[in-house]
Parts: C-alpha cells; structure tokens; sequence
C-alpha cells in the first residue's frame, strides 16, 4: 500500500476498448469478494511478469488474480491443493456438480500457485474479450442486460473498482439490488477462473445441431406425407382390385344360375323325349296290331272283293306304320351309340365336377382370405397412426397380391365353368344321353362294378364284419386303407349331386 487510492484513480485512463471493460467487470466482482485487504504492490507483479511491470491496467488485473488466489489458499501455504479448490467450488461459487471444473482448473498440477493462476489468466479466452463478448456474457450468461451501458460508458478507472465501495456501487454503477450484485460476482469469478461459459462456445453447435432438426424433422414431415399419399394411392387402388375380385365372384355366381337353369331344362327336354318315343312306339304297335287284324280279316273273308278292300286297308296300315318308323329314325341319330357308354360318361362328367369343385373352393378361400387382409387394413387405416404403419408395412402389397390370385383363380374358375358347360351340352346333343342330370358317383360305380376306392369314395362297410383266424395271413392293406388315403378322402368331401 505505497500508493493512495487517489493516485490510482488519476493514473487510470477511461474505459473505452474492450479489453478494459473486461477488468472493470472482473476487477469490480473481485474487489466485492476480497475487500480491501490486498496489499497493491507492483513487486508481485513484476517478479512474475517483468514486462507487464508498468502497466496499469496489468498491474490491477494482477492484483484481482492474486487476490483470488487469496481467498482459495485458506492455509496461506502459497498454492492452492486439490481439496481447497473443491471447498471453493462447493462454498463459494456454490456449484452442484465442480468434477468437470475441478479438473479443468488444476489439469495435472495437483498444485496451483499465484503464477500458476496468472498465466492461465492471461491464456484465458475471457483475457481478449471485446466489449460485444462482454454485453453478449452480460445478457446470455448473467441475464442481466439492463447494465450493459453503465458498465462500458463509465467514465472511472478500473482502480476505483477493485476496493469495495457501496457509494460506487449503488451511484455510479447503479446496482441497487444486492441479489445482483451476488449473481454477477458468481459468475465473474467463473469466467476468470475455468473461461468462458460452455453454452457460449457451443452455441454455434447448438444452432447447427437445431437447424439440421429442423431440416430432419421437415424432411420426416415431407416423408410421412409423401408416403401417406402413396399408401392412399395404393388403397384406393387395394379397393378397385376387389370391387373387380368382387365383380368376378358374381359373374360366377351368374354363370353357375345359367348352369343349373340349363340343366334343369335339359332335364325337361330328355323327359320330353323319352314321351314321345314312348307315344310314337306305341302308335307303331297300333298300326302293326291293325295290319295284322287286317290281314287275318282278308284270308279269312271268301269274298274276293272284300278281300281286296282288306288288302288295300292293310297296305295302307302298313305304309303309315313305314313312315311313323322312318320319323323315328330320322329323329335318332344314324349311329345309336351303346347305353353303357351313357353311364361312362355320366362319371365322367362326376370326376370332372369333383375336380371342379375341389379349384372352386380353393378359389373361394383365396376371396375370403383376401376379403379379411382387406377388411384389417380398412380398421388400421381408421386409427391415428394407421395410414403411416400400413404405408411402412407389407401388409398393403400382401393383401394386393392376394387379391390378385383371388380373381386370377376366380376367373380360371369361371372360364373352366363355361367350357365344361358348353361342352357337355354338345355331348348330350350328340349322344341324346342324359349326362349332367345322374344318379351320381356312388350309384354309377356301383352299375360299372367299379371300386370306390379308385374315384376317392369310402368303401360302405358291414357292420356286422367277423374276421376269423384264417384270415391273419391276408395283406392288411386289403382290410386298413393307408392313413395318406384317409387324409385324402377326408379333404375331397362329400361327391357333388
């Protein structure tokens, strides 16, 4: 304390760059921390940094860092141990969590002597602030922007600000509320100590890491809609493919109408048929039974004239009888095919409608099945998150193929309908043979001496069957139908009438 304050005060020069207006704050948060009780020697400093010796506003930066070094040796051995900084940390700045400080400040010297303090100071970022930095800490850091101008237009020394003044405090720098001034001491001491705040470094990360969100998250928004569209696209196109599925199904459903009018018809005609011939035979047999009454007349009468009227009648009977029988064979075909080829045909016409029945079915299933994949995705597609999981699903291509199959199975269906009707009715024109309308296949096998087993039916068994000990050296595949041809009569079903 060779100086006066005074001296100081009219040796400093006004606060105008920014670097100035960084020791007014750090000296001003020190001086309000440490007191009056530091000696203001420029031996200090110029033992440490000879170069600096003469500078004023090193010199008080100085006295502001050993002042600090001060209040962190609480055993005044000169340096500052690992355990010194921790209670600082903890008391003084009141930091919850001082692992990441801790280390930044003693690195790996575990001790920090006064030198050791101010020439990490002056390798501090906070050293080479300018005055926008400064406001910049003031507003984001401290929060408390509303002090910016005092602190960069005042016109006093840096001097002024390292003894604790109230009258300075409360006139110049117009800091009325005491929570400010312990708020802005805390955070002055940190940035003096361990830099600049990390928010202040890391928010051009910040900034960068939020614009790429934003880019993210309008790329996902344009993505969920592109693909929301997309899986619209594909339902409505989902619908049309079963309106079509749908359409088929009735058109066979048409079809299989005209089938049974068709034969029902034909049942009429045949019915028709076998009445006429019956009506037509027994004409024939009136007329040969009156030529026949005739002829016995004319022998049997002694008069010649008579007998020659008995001629001319029977001539007559027999010519009619003549043309009713060429009527009779022109109706029937030239060639009168076998009545045994009747039934063969016949269960022809019952293996092939099995066959029949067997893809109809199966065509069937496939509509039910697709019929379901589509009612799931209508109820998915009703919930909030429904139109964006069944876009990013396979559930719409799954259902889509299976509609497909359904109407291609239909329509093999169908067509293989027409071509079996079409043909059969030119047999049955061919043939003047009853095929569609039959007794059925089980009836038919039985009139062909045929085994069940070969047209896939289950053999009738006895119920009253005894095997004796005779029979134990018999083939046991004649009396147990193999378990693969038991699964086989089991999935063909009942014949079809």
């Amino acid at each position: 304390m060779k100086h006066s304050y005074s001296e100081r005060y009219n040796s400093a020069s006004s606060l105008s760059s920014g670097m100035e207006c960084v020791w007014l704050v750090c000296v001003f948060m020190l001086s309000v921390c440490v007191g009056d009780d530091s000696g203001l020697d420029r031996s200090g400093l110029c033992v440490v940094d000879p170069p600096l010796c003469d500078d004023q506003n090193s010199f008080l930066s100085f006295e502001a860092i050993r002042s600090i070094h001060k209040l962190m040796d609480d055993d005044a051995d000169g340096t500052v141990d690992a355990m010194e900084t921790d209670e600082f940390l903890r008391e003084d700045l009141q930091d919850r969590n001082p692992k990441a400080k801790h280390r930044s400040f003693h690195r790996a010297d575990p001790h920090i002597s006064l030198e050791d303090m101010w020439s990490a100071w002056k390798e501090s970022e906070v050293y080479n602030w300018t005055v926008l930095q400064v406001e910049e800490w003031l507003s984001l850091s401290v929060e408390l922007p509303q002090y910016n101008r005092t602190w960069c237009d005042l016109p006093v020394s840096s001097g002024r600000l390292a003894v604790k003044n109230v009258t300075l405090t409360v006139s110049l720098l117009k800091i009325l509320d005491r929570s400010h001034t312990q708020k802005l001491q805390l955070k002055a001491l940190d940035v003096v100590l361990f830099g600049p705040p990390a928010a202040g470094r890391q928010n051009r990360w910040k900034d960068l890491v939020l614009g790429l969100s934003v880019l993210m998250a309008l790329g996902g928004c344009w993505f969920a809609y592109i693909q929301t569209r997309k899986s619209r696209d594909d339902l409505g196109k989902l619908m049309k493919d079963l309106e079509g599925l749908q359409r088929a199904e009735e058109s066979l459903l048409d079809l299989q109408a005209k089938l049974q009018r068709a034969q029902e018809q034909q049942h009429c005609v045949q019915v028709e048929k076998v009445k006429v011939e019956e009506e037509l035979r027994s004409e024939i047999d009136s007329a040969k039974q009156e030529a026949q009454r005739l002829h016995e007349l004319r022998e049997g009468s002694e008069n010649e004239r008579s007998r020659q009227k008995y001629a001319e009648q029977e001539l007559e009977q027999v010519r009619t009888a003549l043309r009713k029988a060429e009527r009779e064979l022109e109706s029937r075909a030239r060639w009168a095919p076998p009545e045994a080829l009747q039934k063969w045909l016949q269960l022809t016409h019952e293996v092939e409608d099995q066959h029949y029945n067997n893809k109809k079915q199966n065509a069937e299933r496939q509509l039910l099945q697709a019929r379901e994949g589509a009612e799931k995705i209508k109820k998915k597609r009703s919930s909030l998150f429904g139109t964006f999981h069944v876009a990013h699903s396979s559930s719409l291509d799954d259902v889509d193929q299976k509609i497909l199959s359904a109407k291609q199975a239909l329509g093999e269906v169908t067509a293989a309908l027409r071509e079996k009707l079409h043909r059969w009715q030119q047999i049955e024109s061919l043939t003047g043979f009853c095929v569609v309308n039959n007794p059925g296949l089980g009836a038919l096998a039985a009139a062909l001496n045929l085994d069940p087993s070969f047209l896939g039916l289950r053999p009738s068994t006895p119920q009253n069957l005894l095997l004796s000990d005779d029979l134990d050296d018999m083939d046991e595949d004649i009396l147990v139908l193999d378990q693969g041809d038991i699964q086989e009569l089991q999935d063909s079903g009942p014949p079809a009438p």
